[in-house]
């Protein structure tokens, strides 16, 4: 069983840790890369402002930073408990480096804030994505996610239209805890 202390174990050479506020611009220069400017500077800056700094203000005892032994940001990942919705836990963003992709990091962060949800009596995760991300969907469905039913399909997809505002449709998963 975990505490609110613990942090997601990394592999050899990495470091994890709380984020801070200081951390939120190092985060923010990430996105455009490791993401490939999916969606041109247009979705670079839906990225950008889906993390904005009141996250790294307010939800870091929910979220956890990754970084090699140079300092250079490797991973993160945001979440909180939903205070609306006692029992829901929800990954808010998480970012892998595209160069550590493949060697679990994800996966460990991921059964990291499963662990600590449960342990802060939530019973089910929630995140979304967006439809044209389609390793993000692959990955969600590998880790036990559901995609929820949306209001029309894209590519066999369930997409909820214009989730985030006109335009920015979400696929939207959920995931029991034990």
């Amino acid at each position: 069983m975990t505490t609110t202390t613990d942090l997601p174990a990394v592999p050899a050479g990495l470091t994890a840790r709380r984020p801070t506020e200081a951390d939120h611009a190092r985060v923010q220069a990430t996105l455009g890369d490791w993401w490939g400017h999916l969606g041109g500077e247009f979705g670079d800056l839906q990225r950008a402002l889906l993390l904005p700094r009141l996250f790294f203000q307010h939800m870091t005892d929910t979220s956890a930073l990754v970084e090699d032994a140079d300092g250079r940001v490797v991973a993160f990942l945001v979440g909180f408990l939903s205070p609306a919705r006692p029992g829901t836990a929800y990954i808010h963003f998480v970012g892998i480096d595209p160069a550590a992709r493949g060697g679990g990091l994800g996966r460990r962060l991921y059964e990291w804030f499963f662990a600590l949800a449960a342990d802060r009596d939530a019973r089910e995760v929630r995140c979304i994505t967006g439809p044209a991300n389609r390793a993000s969907v692959a990955f969600h469905t590998r880790m036990g996610f559901a995609l929820e039913p949306g209001d029309r399909e894209v590519d066999d997809i369930p997409v909820h239209s214009d989730y985030d505002g006109p335009g920015l449709d979400r696929v939207s998963f959920v995931r029991p805890l034990p």
